[in-house]
This record gives C-alpha cells, sequence and structure tokens, in this order.
C-alpha cells in the first residue's frame, strides 16, 4: 500500500512526480529484530528490580532476610532504553529529514504514541492515591505538580527529588525534551541533523556543568544522561551507512558492554564517583550497537526471536505498569501467606510473568488503539505519509536526489513495529 506507482519509461513527468510523493515514512514499521528483543530485555531488568526490592520487603516482614541478585544493574535498563530511543529516532525517521511537514509528523506521531498510555497509568496513580494513598510509595500530589507531571515538566518535589507523579515518568521527561531536540534538527538533512543534535546535546550538558548549580527544570534538562541519546544517534546513523560488522565482532563488543555492567555492579563504590553515562551508558550503547548491526530477515528469525521481539512491541506497557502488577503481587503473597510457603523467588516469577502478560494484553487491547486514535485526532495518520515534499534545499550538482529517500535492500527486510 505505501509503494509508488509504477512509471514506464515513456513517462519521465509522471516518474517524477511519482518520486516526490513516494511516502516517506514506510520505515515506521522497519525494525531491527535483536533491538526489539533488547527493549524487552530492558524493560524485564527495570521489573526485575523492583520485583526484587518488593521481595526483601516481604522477606523483612516475615522476619528473614533476602539476598537480591545482582550480576549487573538492573536499572541500566533504563540506559539501554534511551540509547534505544536515540537509534530509533534515527532509523525510523531517515525519510522525514529535509521534507516539509517531516517535523510536525515526527513531533505527532511521538505524541500519540507515549501521550495515551502515560496520561492514563498517571490518572490510575492518583485515583489510587485517592483511595488507597497506603498503597504509595509517596503522597507529595497538589494541582500545579500534577499538571506539571502531564505535561512532560521536570520538578522538584519537597525531598528534592525530581519526579513527577508517577515516579517511573521521569524518563519520559527526558524523552519528550529529546523528541523537541530531534523535531528542531529533522528539517535539516540526515547527516546534518545529527550533527546538531549531537552538538545540541553536548552542549546543554557543557552549560550545566559551567553555570551549575541551575534550578529546575534546566538542571534536569542538563544532566549528561542525554548523552546517550546522542550515543543511541551515532548507531542510528552507523545503521543507515549499512555498516555490518561480523558476528564475531558484534559478540566482543557485546560482551565488552556486558562486562562493564557487571564490573559496575561488583564494584558500586568506584562507580558512584563516576558520571552515569559512562558507568551505564557506554555498556549500553556497546550491547545496541551490536543488536543493532546485526543482519536480520525476519523470515528468518527463531520463534523466540519472534517472541521476545513481540514482548519488545509491548516494553512500554511493561516498563509503565510493572508496579501496579508487583505491589498488587506483593499484597496478595502477604495476606494469602504465599510468602512463606513457596518463598520470595517464586513471588518474583510471578509478578514478572502476571506483569508480562498484562503488558501484552494493555499493549494490543488499550496502546495500540489508543495510539492510533491518537494520531487521527492529530492529523497524522497513515495518508498524512502521503502529503510529504522535500524542502527546498539546495543540493550539490553531483548529488543524486534519489538517494534521499532510498532505503539499502536489507533495511527494507526488517519489517515489525518499532515506533
Amino acid at each position: 500500500m505505501e509503494q509508488a506507482p509504477m512509471a514506464t519509461a515513456s513517462t519521465p513527468p509522471m516518474r517524477h512526480r511519482s518520486e516526490r510523493s513516494t511516502p516517506v515514512e514506510p520505515s515506521q514499521r522497519e525494525t531491527l529484530t535483536q533491538v526489539q528483543v533488547l527493549r524487552a530485555l530492558a524493560a524485564t531488568s527495570v521489573a526485575l528490580r523492583h520485583a526484587q526490592h518488593d521481595a526483601a520487603t516481604l522477606e523483612l516482614e516475615a522476619g528473614r532476610t533476602f539476598r537480591a541478585w545482582d550480576p549487573i544493574p538492573w536499572s541500566a535498563g533504563v540506559d539501554i532504553f534511551f540509547v534505544i530511543s536515540g537509534l530509533i529516532m534515527v532509523h525510523t525517521s531517515r525519510q522525514l529529514f529535509a521534507k516539509t511537514g517531516g517535523a510536525r509528523l515526527f513531533l505527532s506521531r511521538r505524541i500519540a504514541r507515549i501521550v495515551p498510555l502515560y496520561w492514563s497509568v498517571t490518572t490510575l496513580y492518583l485515583v489510587v492515591a485517592l483511595l488507597a494513598p497506603t498503597f504509595l510509595n509517596q503522597s507529595y500530589i497538589n494541582f500545579r505538580f500534577v499538571i506539571e507531571s502531564y505535561f512532560f515538566i521536570p520538578t522538584a518535589r519537597p525531598d528534592g527529588v525530581v519526579q513527577p507523579v508517577y515516579e517511573l515518568g521521569w524518563t519520559l521527561n527526558y524523552e519528550m525534551l529529546f523528541y523537541v531536540l530531534f523535531t528542531a534538527a529533522i528539517v535539516l538533512p540526515m547527516r546534518w541533523a545529527v550533527t546538531v543534535l549531537l552538538t545540541t546535546l553536548a552542549g546543554m550538558v557543557l552549560a550545566g556543568r559551567l553555570a551549575a548549580p541551575l534550578s529546575e527544570p534546566f538542571a534536569f534538562w542538563t544532566d549528561p544522561i542525554i548523552l546517550e541519546f546522542a550515543f543511541g544517534a551515532i548507531i542510528g546513523i552507523m545503521c543507515a551507512s549499512g555498516l555490518r560488522p561480523s558476528g564475531l565482532i558484534r559478540a566482543c563488543v557485546a560482551a565488552t558492554g556486558l562486562g562493564a555492567l557487571m564490573l559496575a555492579a561488583a564494584f558500586p563504590d568506584i562507580s558512584i564517583g563516576l558520571t552515569r553515562p559512562v558507568v551505564y551508558g557506554i555498556p549500553a550503547s556497546l550491547i545496541v550497537w551490536s543488536a543493532a548491526l546485526a543482519p536480520g530477515d525476519l523470515r528468518h528469525e527463531s520463534l523466540a526471536a519472534r517472541w521476545g521481539a513481540g514482548v519488545g512491541d509491548a516494553s512500554y506497557a511493561l516498563y509503565l505498569l510493572h508496579p501496579f502488577v508487583i505491589r498488587a503481587m506483593r499484597i496478595f503473597f502477604w495476606r494469602t501467606g504465599l510468602i512463606l510457603v513457596l518463598g520470595p523467588w517464586a513471588f518474583i516469577a510471578s509478578a514478572l510473568a502476571i506483569t508480562l502478560g498484562v503488558a501484552i494484553i494493555t499493549y494490543r487491547l488499550f496502546e495500540k488503539p489508543a495510539t492510533r486514535r491518537a494520531r487521527r485526532l492529530l492529523g497524522v495518520g497513515s495518508s498524512a505519509r502521503q502529503q510529504l515534499r522535500p524542502c527546498p534545499v539546495p543540493a550539490h550538482p553531483n548529488t543524486d536526489r534519489s538517494s534521499a529517500t532510498t532505503l539499502p535492500a536489507g533495511d527494507r527486510a526488517n519489517a515489525i513495529r518499532m515506533d
């Protein structure tokens, strides 16, 4: 449905119009299967960290001790998400760069993708805060705080922690900042846009360090963690260039990243003195690099890879919903006495399994339909792609105009959702 009509050699004017009106966002459904699997693992790692925390609480209430299993810092799943986000924004937006209307289409689709589920979860959290506040970890809620949370404005709570009403939303505050910066840069050709984006991110961090201490939200927006989006954007350029290293090289790079995370977990005191992009961001980038640059064709993927990629589709729901499920399971295990009979690891396994099921159901029955509805409301449904045109940017005489919108055959073969 997204291919331009074929034109014969005898009708060059029609071919010219076809090239200029070819849909410029088919890559929204492109993906790299191993990156999708990595998204699933990243979300699961964050959920595992929180499940172990609740297991420790249960064991303490039962008069026992619980020793967490932390071969790597499970919270580094967030850093993997940030790197993947930088990669995916470049990878799926290649045909939006330097297109009239591309910036609006990009930002609108990001809003449609992020806002419905996040606002719904935040509203659910507020309902719980009103009806059963003892279930929550914090009770600071006022009108301004709620409004700023809904609109991704970083705000410090009375305890000094910069988090929205629903605490996990701090990562989305960074995501939305990155989307705004990306929107400003996407009016340029891809390589120029990424160069401007990287310079902006690095400049913001440098300015934040030179002007410290800054008030909020500027201190939050200039935190070095935003460099992890830059790491991902660089990987996105590598993907677009067609770089495909050998399996041995990719395995060595991934092992290096994993080993660095294991060292960070083994020597936390040393890690504290370094910035997060160094301790978690660089290792996460190595792991994402090895997954993103793998040759892939969904038709030849294993069943496990396909299943993992499907979980990757639901990773956003998994990330946002897991605290609700884990807390409910904690209450259930305590009140029924199951924690005394089955032990903490049965609780963890059960909580993660149910979380996964809830995430997949939520993705299919709520998140996907809500995203489609939001896109229609914003006027960026599938028909909006047809309306994009190249921006009137002077081209170099030796530049092939068609190369700006032509995808490598290997990239066209990758075909599951990643937006």
